[in-house]
């Protein structure tokens, strides 16, 4: 049970301290799930956060549920789940009830915008950090640029894009295994 309420509260510290959506929970999810808590290995954590592009949801929430599901399994993954949602929850419920007597405030507005460049410069460090471990050689470098050019190029799902990197790095893992390619 205890492991359980530390689940929870984990989670709830991670959705109720970051703010700008799913992307911008990923530097506090490293921080807490690889570098402190020893939940989930830096490899693990990327494999979450691509399986949850991909899956229908918020990237953070999936997550969670993953992290949770692999640590208590299905108990696990729905009080992580509820603990980064719920801090949410509650913050939106208050704000849907006082939104409409400040939302024209100048000074509410500006703060809004200053919370949104912040949040960029969050989910590029996250980037900075995944791009270490993930972009290991000449294929996953050259992968990146491709993927990357079709997302800012075409209107290709991101889901698409990555069962198609997966798709790509599974059969090139096994064309390497076979001596057909060299690094």
């Amino acid at each position: 049970m205890k492991e359980l309420v530390d689940l929870f509260l984990t989670f709830a510290r991670i959705g109720g301290f970051t703010f700008g959506g799913g992307y911008a929970m990923l530097p506090m999810l490293q921080k807490e799930v690889v570098e402190r808590r020893h939940w989930a290995t830096e490899d693990e954590l990327m494999d979450y956060y691509a399986i949850g592009q991909c899956t229908p949801g918020v990237i953070a929430v999936n997550t969670a549920t993953f992290i949770g599901y692999k640590l208590r399994g299905i108990v696990g993954g729905i009080v992580a789940t509820l603990g980064v949602v719920a801090p949410s929850i509650v913050v939106i419920t208050i704000i849907a009830a006082f939104i409409q007597g400040f939302a024209h405030i100048a000074a509410v507005n500006h703060a809004f915008a200053g919370i949104r460049a912040c949040v960029c410069v969050l989910i590029f460090n996250a980037v900075l950090k995944l791009a270490k471990k993930a972009l290991i050689d000449k294929v996953t470098v050259a992968l990146f640029c491709l993927i990357l050019a079709l997302s800012l190029f075409t209107s290709i799902s991101p889901a698409l894009l990555v069962i198609g990197a997966g798709v790509f790095g599974g059969l090139y893992g096994k064309i390497r295994r076979m001596g057909g390619a060299k690094q």
